[in-house]
């Protein structure tokens, strides 16, 4: 496949010790090799660096002091020759870097098109080139060794070997109907695809099983701290981000609007959402800012209620019980430094099912506790730690609910007696849905769409 040569900055724009200029290509140590002053680059050997200065070829202009990397095809990440230009991470000496490796004939990649490429040229399959933009995306140790896995390959050979199987299975049984020599050749050839099937169906629900962990550890939980105003949901917000994010005052409405944060909770990501508060009111700014409480109640994963143990419950309280009925919840008592004057029966009560747990954020206590309750809501306790071969990715999982639903038509078909040849069908069907994952059997146009995703120079 001929490819033309691509450049783009690597790093991020910015001010910086080092910014990467990347190219990938036939002509990519060409064209290196036309404003390097140093070592010839076409002749050194491959998977060196070399330290020269970057020269305008046309007027002779010193540009930039630079280390080179030389990595000639096919062990480069596209399997193309590629050239890594370290360069000083000014943004003015690293957009006149790239914008004379495209004067020479470069052309500017489009986004993730480095590892679209790598994935076009056989040197990753596609779940592998999504876990390079999960791998990015990670904001946990745990999402990023999920990821890790994902792009050493551990989900693609665990879904290529069940193709395989059913692959096989299709071919065996039909071997078996074209040839039938022997009268039980049609109980072996349904009891070879019932076992078959049955046993890829029970692999495809285990990852599915563990989907929901694998989703939250790349998305992150999408949580909204609500309650009365200044019950202490800013303070929650700045406790666990360890930072002051949010205005804290003894004012009732202070916070008007919804601040966003990342924070990191035993592993998992968590974006905060700290909402107004929610209760009646007059002000213009901070009624649109309830509004939108109640939008991102709607949305969230989990709800944080705080309440403030240093007064009794009001209606309020009781209405904020009554929103988080049927959502995933924890129950915050804080304030429990001062004196207690709500009734913990009657929050135990009105929580149901929900944890309660008792926190005094000024003092940063029972931050443990809620961390705890976070972990069990979700993860029964803890994550899975032998096996991080989680499937996090929507469109995999969507793929994998329609290939088990394939099967369980198969399933279900073979019980009933149906033809052979139509029970093959289903089965063929879960082949090509599994080898969507890994990108055998998916259309161009879906390549397109997923690379259009990455970032430049990716």
């Amino acid at each position: 496949m001929d490819f033309d040569t691509i450049a783009a900055i690597s790093t991020p724009l910015g001010e910086g010790a080092i910014a990467i200029v990347r190219l990938s290509g036939d002509d990519a140590v060409n064209i290196a090799a036309q404003i390097f002053k140093g070592q010839n680059l076409t002749e050194v050997k491959s998977h060196t660096i070399h330290y020269g200065k970057i020269i305008d070829p046309e007027s002779d202009e010193l540009l930039e002091e630079v280390m080179v990397s030389v990595m000639r095809a096919p062990k480069t990440f596209t399997r193309q020759d590629v050239i890594e230009i370290n360069c000083h991470g000014g943004l003015a000496s690293v957009n006149r870097l790239l914008e004379l490796v495209l004067h020479l004939g470069a052309r500017l990649a489009e986004p993730g098109e480095f590892t679209k490429r790598a994935f076009l040229n056989g040197r990753i399959d596609l779940s592998q080139a999504e876990a390079v933009m999960d791998l990015i995306r990670a904001k946990t140790d745990k999402a990023m060794k999920v990821a890790v896995k994902q792009l050493d390959g551990k989900l693609s050979r665990l879904i290529s070997q069940l193709r395989q199987d059913l692959i096989e299975t299709v071919a065996h049984v039909e071997v078996n109907i074209d040839y039938p020599e022997y009268d039980d050749v049609e109980e072996m050839t349904e009891q070879l695809m019932l076992e078959k099937t049955k046993y890829v169906y029970s692999e495809i629900e285990r990852l599915l099983t563990m989907a929901r962990q694998g989703k939250i550890l790349r998305e992150g939980i999408s949580t909204a701290i609500i309650g009365r105003p200044n019950v202490g949901k800013s303070s929650l917000m700045n406790t666990l981000v360890q930072e002051n994010k949010a205005i804290v005052t003894d004012i009732p409405g202070t916070t008007r609007d919804i601040i966003e944060e990342y924070v990191n909770v035993r592993g998992v990501p968590l974006r905060l959402v700290d909402t107004a508060g929610i209760r009646e009111t007059d002000d213009i700014v901070e009624k649109i800012g309830v509004e939108r409480s109640r939008q991102v109640l709607k949305e969230a994963d989990l709800i944080l209620l705080v309440l403030n143990g240093n007064e009794a419950l009001t209606d309020q309280d009781r209405q904020l019980f009554d929103l988080i009925k049927n959502m995933q919840a924890i129950v915050l008592i804080n304030k429990t430094d001062l004196v207690q004057l709500i009734d913990r029966n009657e929050v135990n009560l009105l929580a149901d099912e929900h944890q309660v747990v008792a926190t005094a954020l000024v003092e940063e206590a029972g931050i443990d506790q809620l961390e705890q309750a976070i972990a069990d809501t979700f993860f029964a306790g803890q994550l899975e730690g032998s096996d991080l071969s989680y499937v996090s990715n929507v469109r995999h999982i969507q793929l994998l609910r329609q290939a088990l639903q394939a099967l369980d038509d198969a399933i279900h078909a073979i019980a009933d007696g149906m033809p052979m040849d139509l029970i093959q069908i289903d089965v063929t069907r879960t082949w090509q849905l599994l080898g969507e994952i890994v990108g055998d059997t998916v259309h161009e146009s879906l390549i397109d769409q997923l690379f259009s995703q990455f970032c430049l120079g990716k």
